[in-house]
């Protein structure tokens, strides 16, 4: 009953010995899923396929991972080419610094690849320096930011946004803002403060979710608890598709980041559990058709 198709719409690749990724060519620094040594090594797609062999993933979506920032486009143009010999990924979401002048053209670039559907330039804003990715707070409300975020929904781009729980009511205001642009959320709201965050990270979930614009990418979940179970993450998934509903939540592995916490079957496989009631059809739309929809694969 559970061999449904799964579309994987959250994870990574990487060749070191072609490419320039600072956070893994540079050696590991400290950053909020922890020490992440025994992730730096080549990641091709025969890995990502062989670790998902057991899970009968049709199709996947690639997100960027830090690639060399004097090239955004190249990562694009490397996964097209991975594509193209192996069939996966489905969907390439790169990068692009928005608020850059040259913006457009970097955008241009990644359009040109059949495969290409959107950007994401991760947002978390932290008061711990372990957790920031940002130098400061409220990048999303700045005019120059905004002005290439406007260009998304001209490009027919969707944008994968990572923030943490206190930055949702300004993501909400982006996302009324640009109604007509698609939002991805990613991973579950990246919720990295401990259990006793729960509610705050609840009410941040269900004023985001108001936005009709907003889909959430259940994922990720081992980067705020390296230890997780079943029942512990549970709690998450159930409140992220109670906030979003089954019709605006997708199920994603983060791999290889998560192979940090777990394997790709025990993701799955407990995502399987929690959701062992659900109707077949709501099913489908969480582990197949919803991502299908939102990266139009």
């Amino acid at each position: 009953m559970d061999d449904f198709p799964i579309i994987d719409p959250h994870h990574h690749l990487w060749d070191l010995d072609k490419h320039y990724y600072p956070w893994l060519t540079d050696g590991p620094k400290p950053i909020v899923f922890g020490d992440y040594s025994p992730i730096i090594k080549n990641y091709r797609i025969e890995d990502f396929l062989k670790d998902a062999r057991n899970q009968n993933v049709v199709k996947s979506v690639h997100l960027d991972v830090g690639f060399d920032p004097r090239d955004p486009v190249g990562e694009t143009r490397w996964l097209q080419g991975v594509a193209d010999a192996h069939g996966f990924p489905h969907g390439i979401v790169g990068y692009a610094d928005l608020a850059s002048p040259g913006v457009r053209d970097v955008l241009e670039g990644h359009r040109a690849f059949p495969n290409f559907r959107g950007i994401r330039q991760s947002l978390n804003y932290h008061p711990d320096p372990v957790k920031t990715y940002l130098e400061r707070p409220g990048l999303s409300r700045e005019p120059d930011w905004r002005r290439g975020f406007g260009l998304l929904r001209d490009l027919d781009m969707s944008f994968d946004l990572q923030l943490y729980y206190p930055q949702m009511e300004e993501a909400y205001d982006l996302a009324r803002a640009f109604p007509d642009t698609q939002i991805i959320l990613n991973h579950t709201g990246m919720q990295v403060d401990g259990m006793d965050h729960f509610d705050a990270w609840k009410a941040g979930m269900h004023r985001l979710a108001a936005a009709p614009n907003v889909a959430c990418k259940i994922s990720g979940l081992g980067m705020g608890d390296w230890t997780w179970t079943t029942d512990s993450i549970r709690p998450y998934v159930l409140e992220a598709i109670a906030a979003f509903g089954v019709d605006r939540c997708m199920f994603a592995s983060n791999f290889p980041v998560d192979k940090l916490f777990s394997s790709y079957d025990r993701i799955f496989d407990a995502f399987k559990a929690i959701t062992a009631s659900f109707p077949t059809q709501d099913r489908r739309k969480l582990f197949h058709d919803n991502a299908e929809r939102f990266y139009r694969l």
